[in-house]
């Protein structure tokens, strides 16, 4: 097992394209993710006992939802939702098609990341907003998301890693990327140099989206 480098060359245009369909499916999937995701563990957090927008109901049905969803393996998950992803975007193949499994893994995967670094903050940050007349929306947007703003960066981070190692799998059914890559020449045909390759290409990439994450989460750190 080894690399051609001569059959490497000759699949740069192939590693590229799948690299750039990488790419496209996580950003979708990551912003989608941020804009349904934050909200919704915001939610979770605030509707809690003892929270400034206690509400048993919401918590316990919005906390079934996440959990609901966040209990489907991906690739079932992937399978699963065929029939809504072609009702979305009318194909079930490419990395569009992927961008709809891939969000609606990453939703409920952030929500819990977000609730969690909201859990962190000091009760008594909170309730000093609270005494000093505060509005739900002033201590959602002054307080929790400004203390949690270094937690929720790493949850960002966790979401994109998490969403390379779905976008991978993807490629089983037909969703491009570096998966489809790994999956087409590496699997059917046997092709060491092109698994090898996609291998190295999405250990690079986590590292450095690992450590981008850590290097802006300590920036915004106010704790330090």
């Amino acid at each position: 097992m080894g690399i051609d480098f001569n059959h490497l060359i000759e699949l740069i245009p192939d590693i590229n394209t799948a690299f750039l369909q990488t790419i496209y499916m996580i950003a979708i999937s990551l912003a989608i993710a941020i804009i349904i995701g934050l909200p919704v563990g915001i939610l979770l957090y605030v509707t809690d006992k003892g929270l400034f927008l206690q509400n048993g109901a919401v918590q316990v049905c919005m906390g079934f939802l996440v959990n609901l969803i966040r209990s489907i393996p991906f690739i079932i998950l992937l399978v699963a939702l065929i029939p809504l992803t072609n009702l979305i975007v009318g194909t079930t193949i490419g990395p569009t098609a992927a961008s709809v499994s891939l969000s609606v893994a990453a939703i409920p995967f952030f929500a819990r990341i977000v609730e969690t670094a909201l859990r962190e903050i000091d009760k008594g940050v909170i309730e000093a907003a609270i005494a000093a007349g505060a509005t739900p929306w002033m201590i959602i947007k002054d307080v929790l998301l400004l203390e949690a703003r270094s937690g929720i960066i790493s949850g960002i981070t966790l979401t994109l890693i998490s969403l390379i190692g779905f976008s991978a799998m993807a490629g089983t059914v037909g969703g491009g990327g570096i998966g489809d890559l790994a999956i087409r020449f590496g699997y059917y045909r046997y092709d060491n140099t092109i698994m090898i390759a996609t291998v190295v290409i999405l250990i690079v990439l986590v590292q450095f989206v690992q450590l981008l994450g850590d290097f802006i989460a300590k920036a915004v750190d106010k704790r330090k």
